[in-house]
């Protein structure tokens, strides 16, 4: 199944707040009309949605979703936790998160189109896994510079998870150490999407 380009706020009203998705919010009054329609959901719905969340938010494909439920999987620790950890750490999400970028989606193309270097080396891989004492910059030109500015300049300035450390003015940033996952930005039960996924991994 490939990665989803359809209607955003379709999913918002659905699923809730996708902020890797969109950074646009809905109206409230159509978020009210979806929650009086959607009557009693089953267990299986339940642990449907979480997964879509999961999935629109960090704007991946079901295989690639499943590839990271298994690698979770052989880990050490709460599968969920490991999880949402090797999301949390790729590339594009930690742009996202760093505010050099409006949504996961805008810093996955910053990264496709050679804008971004890690540790002084260009990746063009959006699901690059980054490591404590990563340093991430915009290429060393123009055109460059000026993209990530927009993104900082347009961003709203919240907290920055204390796994990273931003530098808006040299265009970069830092991963201090492996996100904690309590500064996941996203409100997601992520037990129900390792018990939806237990029958196939």
């Amino acid at each position: 199944m490939s990665r989803y380009r359809g209607p955003r706020f379709k999913k918002i009203r659905r699923l809730g707040a996708l902020p890797g998705l969109t950074n646009k919010r809905p109206r409230t009054g159509s978020d009210l009309r979806n929650q009086s329609r959607s009557g009693k959901r089953s267990q299986y719905r339940i642990r449907l949605e979480e997964k879509q969340k999961l999935r629109f938010h960090y704007g991946l494909t079901e295989r690639q979703l499943l590839k990271y439920v298994r690698i979770a999987g052989k880990a050490k620790g709460s599968t969920g936790r490991v999880l949402l950890q090797l999301l949390e750490m790729r590339l594009d999400n930690t742009l996202f998160r760093l505010g050099m970028a409006s949504t996961i989606s805008g810093a996955r193309q910053l990264v496709n189109h050679r804008h971004i270097l890690v540790n002084g080396h260009m990746v063009d891989i959006p699901s690059y896994r980054c490591k404590p004492r990563d340093i991430i910059t915009a290429r060393n030109e123009q055109k460059s510079k000026v993209l990530i500015q927009n993104y900082v300049d347009s961003s709203p300035h919240e907290e920055l998870p204390k796994h990273l450390t931003l530098q808006p003015f040299q265009y970069k940033g830092f991963v201090n150490q492996i996100i904690d996952s309590k500064w996941v930005g996203l409100k997601i039960n992520e037990l129900l999407v390792v018990e939806y996924y237990s029958r196939q991994t």
